[in-house]
């Protein structure tokens, strides 16, 4: 199975959109989002996936009840965390990786997928551990998301064409 993975879009609504149009070309069949979509105005975006959404919440998500409402019938957003099996695969979905090496070395997870540092981090062993870098591009001015195939255990970044939106 192949999913879509990003994190820290913060609501650059152009960048958004050539991740969709990834992940729809890409033809993933889940994409996890890691946390700071930001705002509601977003699910505007996100409603062309066609693909499951699952997202936790991040740092900066502030108006959680609105994001929820707006992305009822796109996807779910969950507090904190979100651990679930996709593609017989348990993965663990978090933001902050605040306890990430406890976790990691706990082998509990296949897949731990996290965001918050802005960075692209791909690191296998027992678990493999991916942070798919920041969808928004606002800090590294990199736009980047991740395709992983949960057959092969493998992920791979994609960086998005053209220069983030800046402020």
């Amino acid at each position: 199975m192949k999913l879509g993975l990003m994190a820290d879009s913060h609501e650059n609504m152009p960048m958004i959109t050539r991740q969709v149009e990834i992940f729809n070309r890409e033809r993933v069949e889940c994409v996890l989002h890691a946390g700071d979509i930001i705002s509601p105005i977003t699910a505007k975006e996100f409603k062309r996936l066609k693909a499951k959404l699952v997202a936790v919440f991040g740092n900066n998500d502030g108006e959680k009840f609105f994001l929820r409402e707006k992305f009822r019938g796109i996807g779910e957003i969950h507090e904190r965390k979100w651990e679930g099996e996709i593609g017989g695969r348990k993965i663990l979905l978090i933001h902050a990786p605040d306890m990430l090496p406890a976790l990691e070395s706990s082998g509990a997870y296949d897949v731990i997928v996290y965001g918050h540092t802005h960075e692209t981090v791909i690191r296998k062993g027992k678990t493999l551990v991916v942070n798919p870098g920041e969808c928004g591009g606002w800090l590294t001015g990199r736009c980047t998301v991740a395709i992983l195939d949960t057959e092969r255990m493998a992920a791979r970044t994609r960086r998005s064409s053209g220069q983030p939106l800046r402020g």
